[in-house]
């Protein structure tokens, strides 16, 4: 069996025009702190993550602890559902979300299709299984991203289950070669300094 464990990063200020650069506020540090004491008594073999600052940032940590270096993937990066040159009303980037999940093919103007982020993510998800096979990979992730992901191992995980997630979060995946066998949530969301196993 293989791990991955998925951590979608700890709070971020939305500062358009810097979705690559933005940083972890204060309270997203501190969370940081607790992710790697979450993750710190098990066996990692390697920490990847999503180019993007933030998500780095949020698994840096336990990188650090493990003397590992984390491993950046382009391919791994947050999924725009709209182009990054323009704002929208957050009720109409839910509602895009939401229809994407039930269209893999749409979004919207200058944004990136559920199945174009499968295109990219999945054969990077095949590679770390194939390489790191029986071992455990900590992988530094964004809610959208991560919801891909797991669509395309398990339909049931999709808009109801976006919308669940917190920053930070981590999800335990136990894959038998390519197959998703079980989805476990070992971050304890009411309370950012806790975790359950």
């Amino acid at each position: 069996m293989t791990i991955i464990y998925l951590v979608r990063h700890a709070e971020s200020p939305h500062l358009f025009g810097q979705e690559r650069t933005r940083g972890l506020t204060e309270a997203g540090w501190t969370a940081t702190k607790a992710v790697t004491k979450c993750l710190e008594e098990e066996q990692i073999d390697a920490v990847v993550s999503s180019a993007y600052t933030r998500a780095v940032q949020t698994v840096e940590g336990i990188a650090v602890k493990k003397g590992l270096t984390v491993q950046t993937y382009e391919g791994l990066i947050e999924r725009p559902i709209k182009g990054l040159d323009y704002k929208l009303p957050e009720q109409e980037l839910f509602d895009a979300i939401e229809r994407s999940f039930a269209d893999p093919d749409y979004c919207l103007p200058g944004g990136e299709t559920m199945r174009e982020a499968q295109d990219r993510s999945i054969p990077i998800m095949r590679e770390l299984l194939s390489n790191y096979k029986d071992g455990t990979i900590v992988l530094g992730t964004h809610g959208t991203i991560m919801t891909v992901i797991l669509h395309y191992f398990d339909s049931n995980y999709a808009f109801d289950f976006w919308k669940s997630t917190t920053k930070p979060d981590i999800y335990k995946l136990t894959f038998k070669e390519e197959q998703l066998v079980d989805v476990s949530r070992v971050w304890e969301a009411s309370e950012q300094t806790k975790f359950v196993r």
